[in-house]
């Protein structure tokens, strides 16, 4: 029966092209945007998870910083650890040769007075952003030995922690302004003054032969056998201070190279979390491009399918004349 109040081939055919038409909207925003899922409408599933990716990753460009400070830092403590050791080492030598009798050790002593203010110069310039690993005052408020250096973030089950690189620097201190109870540094802790070896605990008053490697005085020492034997217990604490000061060194080094590593992993983390997001919300372009080629066609089709159902009501107007 053919009406001119309803034209079901006209109808049939408006909804196929409004169809054509969103789809090929749809393909357009793609092509222009490159995203598959570019809002929560088009797969809240996906747009949710890379959503939480994409933060994840800004997260990581943070850390990626922090890690730079903290190698920074640490490059700055080994650089004045390194230059301690050659310093206590020029001073071990200085009192070794002042171990020869009849040498005028006063003048021997105003060479090793400049450097044990040298050592006092490089710890005090041993600072980064206000961090100062070598020159503390383990007595002040919110002191903590062990610094720690943002590392990573991780995920599980929807919370998330942030992974830190553990440093003690307690052993490694130069200078410590408390001077509590094992409250001291490598150059201004008390040794034996028999063996040189720093006190485990430090004593409230020190024995008449204690000293520290930073204020160690051989002016007035001269050849008898209980200066000689004075002289022989500097020698051993500025060879054991060397030793401390490697061990120090020898931890930072450590550190640096688990920085680097770390690094290096966050990096390829980041790639990889990047790979994640793509699989997740990109187009594919050669596949976007073929379907909107397809669709033009199929709109042009639409359009000549809709012209011809509604041509089919004029042919109604032959029947009157």
């Amino acid at each position: 029966m053919s009406s001119i109040n309803t034209n079901v081939a006209a109808m049939t055919a408006l909804r196929s092209l409004t169809a054509t038409n969103q789809a090929l909207t749809q393909t357009q925003d793609r092509i222009s945007t490159g995203l598959r899922v570019a809002t929560a409408a088009d797969n809240a599933a996906y747009w949710s998870i890379a959503t939480t990716m994409r933060s994840d990753n800004s997260a990581l460009s943070t850390v990626q910083d922090a890690l730079g400070l903290g190698a920074a830092t640490v490059d700055v403590a080994y650089t004045a650890l390194d230059e301690a050791k050659n310093i206590v080492t020029k001073i071990k030598d200085k009192l070794v040769a002042a171990a020869q009798p009849g040498l005028d050790r006063a003048k021997i002593q105003t060479e090793i007075t400049e450097l044990q203010a040298q050592l006092s110069g490089i710890a005090s310039a041993a600072t980064l952003q206000g961090q100062n690993w070598l020159s503390v005052d383990s007595a002040a408020a919110g002191y903590n030995g062990t610094k720690n250096i943002v590392s990573s973030i991780s995920r599980a089950n929807g919370t998330i922690s942030v992974q830190t690189i553990s440093i003690n620097t307690s052993s490694m201190v130069l200078f410590d302004a408390n001077a509590a109870v094992g409250g001291v540094g490598i150059l201004d802790a008390y040794r034996d003054g028999t063996t040189g070896i720093r006190h485990a605990v430090q004593p409230a008053v020190p024995a008449a032969t204690d000293f520290t490697v930073a204020t160690i005085n051989i002016a007035a020492l001269t050849d008898s056998t209980a200066d000689m034997a004075t002289l022989d217990g500097y020698i051993k604490g500025a060879d054991r201070a060397i030793t401390e000061l490697a061990a120090g060194a020898t931890a930072l080094g450590a550190a640096k190279a688990r920085i680097e590593i770390q690094q290096s992993f966050v990096d390829s983390l980041k790639d990889a979390i990047e790979g994640g997001i793509s699989q997740l919300v990109d187009a594919d372009m050669n596949e976007e491009s073929t379907r909107l080629q397809a669709l033009q066609v199929k709109q042009q089709l639409g359009i000549q399918a809709l012209s011809i159902a509604n041509g089919s009501s004029q042919s109604i107007l032959s029947l009157f004349r």
